[in-house]
């Protein structure tokens, strides 16, 4: 039997697959980050080309190892061995058949919300890649939009600038500064209001809380 926690997650996931749909994003709801990754690799046929940013909540979930266990030509940044391969996987990337990400907040109306600090990942979830899938757990789920950038900037962003180990006001407070420090992993800010073309992005929200 589902617990009242589990039950508010699901009320809350199905209306918001309502609000992503009516913003053109195709969406899902899965209940647990098992089921979030079969329903992400179904959405992949076999031999795409496949490729992902820097989220952890892909990698903690398996994501990224079931790609590279199926028949698929994965490009992975993590595989570079100097900064410049490193940047050419993630130009690669740019022109994969799917992308797959998570986000650092998304609204109760259906809005996506991310803070990048190389760009690559917001720049895939504009333009590039045929598809992109996005991975949401509810604990990233903010009231407005307001709210989702809150989230992003004073939750996920110092938790990965301790994650990376940078020198920021953020590492030291907890909490964004606005800063412009040479450490600083805010450099792009982006928006995602609708997807283009439609059904382009897809939405796989999950009902555990996964990632930061």
């Amino acid at each position: 039997m589902s617990t009242p926690t589990e039950k508010r997650n699901e009320a809350l996931c199905k209306a918001l697959v309502a609000k992503l749909e009516s913003r053109y994003f195709e969406a899902y709801y899965c209940p647990t980050a098992k089921e979030a990754m079969e329903k992400a690799v179904s959405l992949v046929p076999e031999k795409s080309s496949v490729s992902w940013g820097g989220s952890m909540t892909i990698r903690d979930m398996g994501l990224t190892k079931a790609f590279h266990d199926g028949d698929y030509e994965v490009i992975d940044r993590d595989l570079g061995k100097s900064p410049e391969e490193i940047g050419e996987l993630h130009r690669k990337a740019l022109l994969s058949d799917y992308f797959i990400t998570s986000t650092n907040a998304i609204s109760e109306e259906g809005i996506l919300v991310n803070i990048d600090g190389t760009g690559n990942r917001v720049a895939a979830l504009c333009f590039g890649p045929k598809n992109v899938i996005v991975l949401c757990s509810v604990n990233k789920i903010a009231p407005n939009l307001d709210a989702a950038v809150s989230r992003a900037r004073n939750v996920a962003a110092p938790i990965n600038a301790f994650r990376f180990m940078g020198k920021t006001p953020c590492v030291v407070t907890g909490s964004c500064k606005n800063c412009t420090s040479p450490d600083c992993i805010c450099s792009q800010v982006v928006i995602t209001r609708l997807s283009k073309p439609a059904k382009r992005i897809k939405v796989i929200l999950v009902g555990e809380e996964f990632g930061f």
